[in-house]
């Protein structure tokens, strides 16, 4: 590798590279590049060569306190509980065991809505209601798979 000067760097240069498309057969294909692609190229696997390292230094530090409770003094002690074993592995990893629940309510809405006078005679509240109504949730582990206008009246005020 040679180093260069700022004056001799060319950030429009294009660069050959060849691609091996498959070793068996010897396949290979030829990318032209400019230079700042590869530059861009370069820093992404830089970013990601990084962040694997950590979560790998992580995971070391991980088993290693999974390995440090696996002693006849921790969780092969006759006096400790497999729910204490479960509990630790929880925290040492950093899970939240969960169980999926399902919830059936009854939900009672009010509803003021400007009806055009030509349809307030034919109008169907539990029509319009399955038709306009949504229910969602801002809790990011609860999904809402469905519901129902199961019936609806309607009355001017």
């Amino acid at each position: 590798m040679e180093t260069v000067t700022n004056e001799m760097y060319n950030p429009h240069s294009l660069v050959t590279l060849k691609k091996i498309i498959n070793t068996e057969s010897g396949d290979v294909q030829f990318e032209l590049y400019k230079v700042t692609e590869l530059e861009s190229i370069l820093d992404s696997m830089t970013r990601r060569d990084n962040l694997i390292s950590q979560r790998i230094e992580a995971q070391e530090k991980q088993i290693g306190l999974i390995l440090d409770k696996m002693t006849a003094d921790e969780w092969y002690s006759s006096s400790v509980d497999k729910s204490e074993v479960l509990s630790d592995l929880c925290n040492i990893l950093g899970h939240e065991p969960k169980q999926t629940i399902r919830i059936t309510a009854t939900v009672e809405v009010e509803v003021d809505y400007d009806c055009p006078l030509e349809e307030v005679e034919d109008f169907d509240a539990g029509d319009f209601l399955q038709d306009v109504l949504t229910i969602d949730t801002y809790h990011g582990d609860a999904i809402i798979y469905s519901y129902n206008v199961d019936s609806a009246d309607w009355a001017t005020h």
